[in-house]
């Protein structure tokens, strides 16, 4: 269960801050108890939180999730400066479900470039705002919508060997360029061999398959929403010529690029 299905709202919040601080070396807090949902997200040092008697470590690139009602001691890095932001969302009544859906997500999380800029935004609107605005109050739930949503892409994630995602990565960024097997394996600091093993794992087919069919979904893309001729299209997403894009365009759909392009006109004409 997430915060998505219990569909809160604006309403349901009484206010919601963000902020920052810097603990010295050797920094405590607490004991308090936690008031608000509180996402904790640290940048260096680190940070432990007994949390009713249970320790929490969270390291430097991880967010974490605070509850209400939980008494919590804080203990930073002996060594060197510990450095968080946070959001806090005040829940107006935190009801059964909502409770027994907190309880479900994970304590801590890789903290994520979404979250960073959903942060930065939240700082920015506060300084012209108050705790109760609205806008303040709407990005403080946009927090807790996307908590849970990043709990899942981590669950995912966890799924497949971490060298898959570098290769996917590497494809959807660059399939416009000439790539190879030996470049793709080399960037996930693999064999070939063991490449393409994981590969036929985890997504069912092989890398160069893979990077294949993505830029002839890209190029289909191109082919039903822009007016851009086949050789450019072609060019744009990686094949070698026209005809060879003509030719796997054939072969993966079944139809021509040009019926392709009449067919998506023709609805688009009807809509």
């Amino acid at each position: 269960m997430s915060f998505l299905s219990l569909g809160l709202s604006i309403s349901d919040i009484g206010h919601a801050t963000a902020g920052s601080i810097v603990y010295p070396p050797g920094g405590r807090l607490g004991p308090r108890i936690q008031q608000d949902v509180q996402l904790v997200m640290l940048y260096t040092g680190e940070m432990s939180v007994e949390i009713d008697g249970k320790m929490l470590s969270i390291g430097p690139g991880h967010v974490a999730l605070l509850k209400p009602g939980c008494e919590e001691n804080f203990t930073f890095s002996r060594t060197e400066e510990t450095w968080h932001r946070w959001i806090a969302v005040h829940l107006n009544d935190l009801s059964e479900p909502a409770r027994q859906a907190l309880d479900q997500l994970p304590a801590s999380l890789p903290l994520t470039e979404e979250m960073n800029r959903l942060l930065d935004l939240m700082l920015n609107v506060q300084r012209y705002a108050q705790a109760e605005d609205p806008a303040v109050v709407s990005l403080g739930l946009a927090a807790l919508y996307l908590y849970p949503t990043e709990s899942r892409r981590a669950l995912l994630q966890k799924e497949k060997h971490p060298a898959i995602y570098q290769v996917l990565s590497l494809i959807h960024e660059r399939y416009m360029e000439e790539l190879t097997l030996a470049m793709l394996a080399s960037q996930a600091g693999l064999s070939p061999e063991h490449l393409v093993r994981l590969f036929k794992q985890d997504e069912q087919t092989t890398p160069i398959a893979y990077l294949w069919s993505y830029r002839i979904g890209k190029a289909i893309e191109l082919l039903t929403s822009t007016g851009l001729n086949v050789t450019e299209i072609s060019h744009r997403c990686g094949f070698k010529t026209s005809h060879h894009f003509a030719r796997m365009v054939k072969q993966s759909t079944g139809r021509t690029a040009s019926e392709i392009r009449r067919m998506s006109w023709s609805g688009m004409r009807k809509f």
